[in-house]
């Protein structure tokens, strides 16, 4: 039997699936009795607009929370919109660490690289073996500190590719990349994954609401 929505976690991601709780369905049941093509609309569009509004709400809180542009935790949600006969969405996020140059614009200065609040001091921003710009520090640096750089990437045997790596970046190696943990963002999850079940029976209503306005204009014949 369907409990309502609900989260399940594992170590690289939350999965949060959205879907009625059995009290809430008896209105949709009998609407679906006298007219199911047009109760599963209204079911299926309730659904994908709180998928929205739950992507907007994880993307805003965990950026505040955790400093990170919006854009790049964006990246991190994927939504699955009911498909077919389903009765349920799903909203996936990626919990693995990101990369710093992702969560805001980095800037280079004299004593390494700021972004979005965070300071590497002895970093740098540029392009390693041919690969999109990154933080990176190199490990012999007197100011690298594997704390500072948690699941950090290292490069340490630049000889392997040597003729796909920027020739100015060769005499850095051993380097270290600068990465941003997300483990804190899971009792976010949990916080707004209580509210789902609010947001979807509201819109639920709205969405059952139009469906019977249809019905009306069409006098009755919905099927």
């Amino acid at each position: 039997m369907s409990v309502g929505s609900y989260y399940k976690q594992s170590a690289a991601g939350g999965m949060i699936t959205i879907q009625a709780r059995p009290e809430d369905l008896a209105f949709l049941k009998r609407m679906a009795e006298l007219t199911p093509k047009a109760a599963a609309a209204a079911q299926r569009r309730a659904i994908n607009k709180t998928l929205g509004w739950l992507r907007t709400h994880i993307a805003r809180a965990v950026s505040q929370q955790e400093r990170i542009a919006q854009r790049a935790v964006r990246q991190r949600l994927r939504s699955y919109a009911p498909k077919g006969g389903e009765s349920s969405g799903k909203l996936w996020f990626g919990i693995n660490p990101i990369e710093a140059s992702r969560i805001g614009r980095p800037r280079q200065g004299r004593a390494g690289v700021s972004v979005a609040g965070r300071r590497y001091r002895g970093a740098f921003y540029g392009r390693v073996y041919g690969s999109g710009e990154d933080i990176w520090i190199r490990t012999a640096s007197k100011h690298f500190n594997a704390k500072d750089y948690p699941a950090a990437e290292l490069t340490s045997n630049p000889k392997a590719r040597r003729g796909s790596m920027d020739a100015e970046m060769y005499h850095r190696f051993p380097l270290a990349k600068a990465k941003v943990l997300l483990d804190d963002v899971r009792p976010l999850f949990d916080s707004w994954v209580r509210r789902v079940d609010q947001r979807l029976l509201e819109l639920l209503k709205q969405e059952l609401n139009f469906e019977l306005l249809k019905l009306i204009k069409r006098g009755g014949n919905g099927r």
